[in-house]
């Protein structure tokens, strides 16, 4: 009986052996992962360009945003500056395309990569009483209308600038639906201190 089973069990090993392909893979699955690869590949690159889209649209807005964030405190400063719509460009300018400090060119040098010549920058000022949380807009001046700027009957006068920036982003490829380039602008308005 000994006998029997050891000389079936080296049997039932060599049948087990020769049935097992020398890989470990039986030879119909030998193209299965090549081909799923195939499949999932372009999905995966065509996912990996709509992140690297999104991110970059997301940093040119982020850029134009902070730019007229930027244009809108310098007018902030003061009443003089709220009027000075080439100090507020010249801000929201600066903001939009960095620049080296300490450079004797620091306003012509840019560090982020993005040009002053694409960004656009528009700014206004209003003027008005607020009485309550409603605010009513008069003329700044006396020239604007306003018989007496900077006085209310009822509330307290308020000037605000407000600040608008706007540039474009180029998309890496035409996509079919989606203009190109795509029109970015972005408003910011603080109250003059």
């Amino acid at each position: 009986m000994p006998m029997l089973t050891m000389r079936k069990t080296k049997l039932l090993a060599k049948i087990t052996k020769s049935r097992t392909p020398r890989f470990g893979i039986r030879a119909w699955q030998s193209g299965q992962a090549l081909v799923e690869l195939a499949f999932v590949v372009p999905l995966l690159m065509i996912l990996a360009l709509g992140v690297i889209e999104i991110g970059r649209y997301a940093y040119i807005a982020i850029l134009i945003g902070n730019a007229a964030h930027a244009g809108a405190a310098y007018g902030a400063q003061g009443h003089q500056q709220s009027f000075d719509s080439g100090g507020i460009a010249n801000a929201a300018e600066y903001d939009f395309a960095g620049a080296i400090t300490g450079s004797s060119n620091a306003t012509t040098t840019a560090t982020n990569g993005q040009l002053v010549s694409k960004l656009t920058v528009s700014s206004a000022t209003s003027c008005g009483c607020d009485s309550s949380g409603t605010v009513t807009t008069f003329g700044c001046t006396v020239a604007a209308g306003n018989p007496n700027p900077g006085s209310c009957v009822t509330g307290r006068w308020v000037v605000v600038v407000t600040v608008t920036a706007s540039g474009t982003f180029t998309p890496l490829f035409n996509y079919p639906g989606i203009p190109n380039p795509f029109f970015v602008s972005r408003t910011a308005s603080i109250p003059v201190a």
